[in-house]
């Protein structure tokens, strides 16, 4: 793979322009997919691991659901659990469903909801696109790759590299164990100051979830398109 090659320590120099030149292209082509999203959107994380019948998905799929309902897009990684749950409900809501996927050793398969499709080979050209593509993130369970799209989000809205970007964690039995640590370690010990606390919005209510992103995009004097007939 060629995230393999590039970090290997044995890599070559010379081997470097033709690594930047994949990398660039790469870029060129996840900019040019962002600018086919012809509406706003909302980026949706969460496990590839759970099946169709888990609460998780089920409450995902009715996320997105609304969102397109509203005249959103929907991004997720495309593949299953969680992804497959939103671009499945964007699909049912009318919406624009948008997957990123990603190469693998062990290949993540698509799902079948996706008007959008792009697969990149390097994870930080993807999740650029996460970020670049939407206008808030709805956060729901997930492991070391959901974790890790969080914090980046955070730590760029921490430090100014995005604004008005809300984020959205769905779950407080989940999530509230971290939410304690950040409190009760990171905060206490001065890593992170009491306004970064502000940047992390957690609910259980699906509505209250939906109603953040939109909200937080409305405030900016962006008006939403109105829901199309057949979601209402």
């Amino acid at each position: 793979m060629e995230d393999q090659r590039i970090l290997a320590s044995e890599e070559k120099a010379e081997d470097l322009e033709r690594h930047v030149a994949l990398i660039a292209q790469e870029f060129r082509e996840g900019f040019e997919a962002v600018a086919r999203i012809d509406r706003p959107a909302v980026t949706i994380f969460g496990s590839a691991r759970i099946s169709e019948s888990d609460p998780v998905y089920v409450q995902a799929r009715k996320a997105a659901r609304r969102f397109a309902g509203r005249g959103w897009a929907v991004v997720t990684g495309g593949g299953p659990g969680v992804m497959e749950a939103a671009n499945r409900g964007a699909k049912e809501g009318g919406g624009l469903s948008v997957g990123f996927n990603i190469e693998l050793p062990h290949e993540q398969r698509s799902n079948g909801y996706v008007d959008l499709a792009l697969t990149f080979r390097h994870f930080y050209a993807r999740k650029t696109m996460f970020v670049k593509a939407a206008e808030g993130f709805l956060v729901f369970p997930g492991g070391f790759g959901t974790v890790d799209e969080l914090f980046e989000a955070l730590t760029l809205i921490q430090t100014g590299k995005v604004l008005h970007f809300p984020v959205v964690l769905f779950g407080s039995d989940y999530w509230g164990e971290l939410l304690d640590w950040v409190r009760g370690e990171a905060l206490a010990d001065g890593m992170i100051s009491p306004e970064d606390l502000e940047l992390l919005y957690v609910t259980d209510d699906l509505d209250g979830a939906v109603d953040r992103v939109l909200e937080s995009y409305d405030r900016r004097g962006t008006r939403i398109p109105a829901a199309p007939a057949k979601a209402a």
